[in-house]
């Protein structure tokens, strides 16, 4: 019966949201340790976090939690969510002050920066598995007053 497929597919996508909500809850209220609660064990960021991050599958955690470490602000906004199947996409307004050290710029710049990003989530046995992200770091690195990469 379509209807009934329908009706339990849209609660699927409804948990997957779910999901990444309080995955983004976690970060902002900086829950490091209910982090496993959202992200498999294995999950893959393709996208790095910090520059120079291991590329290991379950790298992820270690990533966020030097981010969160160098950003004693930081806020995430979900300005809009959208699913299908086990994919969640996610645009952000990430925000945050450089307080601490960060692998790209050991010494804090105490400036602050928002930035526009577009998160997107593969969501597997109810858990993150992967994650790939675009986000505006040229806007960051002139907001912190960071020198671009060579």
């Amino acid at each position: 019966m379509p209807g009934i497929t329908t009706v339990n597919a849209g609660n699927a996508i409804n948990a997957n949201k779910r999901l990444v909500e309080g995955f983004i809850d976690a970060l902002n209220e900086r829950r490091i340790d209910d982090f496993p609660d959202y992200l498999a064990a294995d999950v893959i960021d393709h996208n790095k976090i910090i520059h120079g991050e291991e590329d290991r599958p379950g790298a992820a955690f270690d990533g966020f939690r030097q981010q969160l470490a160098a950003f004693g602000e930081f806020t995430a906004v979900a300005e809009q969510l959208i699913a299908e199947g086990g994919t969640v996409v996610a645009r952000l307004t990430v925000s945050g002050r450089h307080t601490g050290a960060h692998p790209r710029m050991p010494r804090p710049t105490h400036r602050t920066c928002s930035v526009e990003q577009i998160w997107i989530f593969t969501l597997r046995e109810g858990r993150i598995a992967e994650i790939r992200a675009v986000s505006d770091r040229l806007g960051m690195f002139l907001q912190l007053g960071w020198d671009w990469p060579a």
